[in-house]
């Protein structure tokens, strides 16, 4: 779906999103998050933030010397997050057209939201242009792929076409966009993907 469909999907779905999260889902993302090895200080983009839920759990690793933005296409989801607080900055913008300078960032989280960019490997061109040579983008979701894609498929109308690849696509479109993964696990209750920029020789 285009940015403008995902917005008002999403803005419709921000007054019970909260609601529908499920604390086993939240205790594995947590293990997810705290498994990645954030330290102290790190500048950290949390795209399709939505309400905010990660900015809790971003900010005890990151500490109050480091720099936490949130981006999001939902201005109503935004609004939660802001209300929520934890983050420096929430954005009201697309993925693929990030408002953000060049190198900015030392870590990238994309969680549950990849399967909804329209165009997957121009979204990640344009967050590899925001990522540090030594920075790393996560994308990762507490559930497995074949039950995201299943939740898309059930729900119709603007995400039903919206997939979450399986690793060797999803390898494709991160080569594709200057970026190598280094670590992939397509779990039975978790997909998470770790990626750095390829270095230019």
């Amino acid at each position: 779906m285009g940015w403008r469909e995902e917005q008002a999907f999403f803005d419709r779905l921000a007054d019970s999103w909260d609601a529908m999260e499920r604390p086993e889902t939240l205790a594995r993302l947590t293990d997810i998050i705290t498994g990645l090895g954030l330290s102290s200080g790190a500048r950290v983009l949390d795209v399709g933030c939505g309400t905010g839920v990660l900015f809790a759990l971003l900010r005890s690793c990151i500490g109050d010397q480091g720099l936490l933005i949130g981006l999001d296409v939902s201005r109503r989801m935004l609004g939660y997050a802001v209300a929520r607080g934890g983050a420096d900055v929430c954005i009201q913008a697309d993925a693929e057209h990030p408002p953000l300078c060049d190198r900015m960032f030392d870590w990238i989280i994309c969680n549950a939201v990849l399967p909804h960019f329209t165009d997957k490997a121009a979204t990640l061109r344009a967050l590899r242009r925001c990522l540090a040579p030594h920075g790393t983008l996560v994308i990762c979701h507490a559930n497995s792929r074949e039950m995201i894609n299943a939740i898309h498929r059930q729900a119709g109308g603007a995400v039903a076409d919206d997939r979450l690849p399986d690793p060797a696509t999803m390898a494709a479109f991160l080569l594709q966009s200057g970026l190598f993964p280094v670590h992939t696990l397509d779990g039975i209750d978790r997909y998470v993907v770790i990626a750095r920029p390829m270095i230019a020789r």
